[in-house]
């Protein structure tokens, strides 16, 4: 368990971190500090909504159901008897940034975000569009996280079925 709470603190301390320093540097100058030219910039934006921008519920709502979900995040981590570090992480990464984003949407009611990785930025089907939207630590993390639950899914949970193999899927 001491994985699960490492990982959390430690997300929601670079994260926050991270977002001051983009709130100290970036926010009132508008202006982007290039790292790799042409693909990775800190560029300061605030969202309001959820994941790539959308905003499709009133902020109250959102805030509701963010902390209903993080909550129950942790509350499931607690009560599961699963002590393998993949699950440990993977769970205290998702919890750490969905944390993170919570205090932005409590304190401001909108999340800092920072960092652009362009991906593909141009026109397609005569349409201006930039692939990738700009995200900030939290997101990573809980990116990361669910990632890990996808990728190691037969080795954080692994088969409880009987060795004989006659359980039905």
């Amino acid at each position: 368990m001491r994985w699960f709470f490492f990982l959390l603190l430690s997300i929601i301390g670079l994260d926050r971190f991270t977002k001051q320093l983009a709130i100290l540097f970036l926010r009132n100058t508008g202006e982007s500090i290039t790292i790799i030219p042409g693909m990775l910039s800190f560029t300061y934006a605030e969202n309001r909504g959820i994941a790539f921008g959308m905003e499709f519920l009133p902020p109250s709502v959102l805030l509701a159901l963010t902390t209903i979900i993080v909550s129950g995040v942790i509350f499931y981590t607690l009560r599961q008897e699963n002590p393998h570090p993949l699950f440990l992480a993977s769970f205290g990464l998702i919890a750490g940034g969905g944390i993170g984003n919570l205090i932005d949407r409590f304190t401001t009611g909108r999340v800092v975000d920072f960092i652009y990785f362009d991906l593909y930025r141009g026109e397609l089907f005569g349409h201006w569009i930039s692939l990738w939207p700009i995200f900030n630590i939290a997101d990573s993390a809980i990116t990361i996280g669910a990632c890990m639950l996808v990728l190691f899914y037969s080795r954080i949970f692994p088969d409880s079925s009987t060795p004989g193999g006659n359980s039905v899927r």
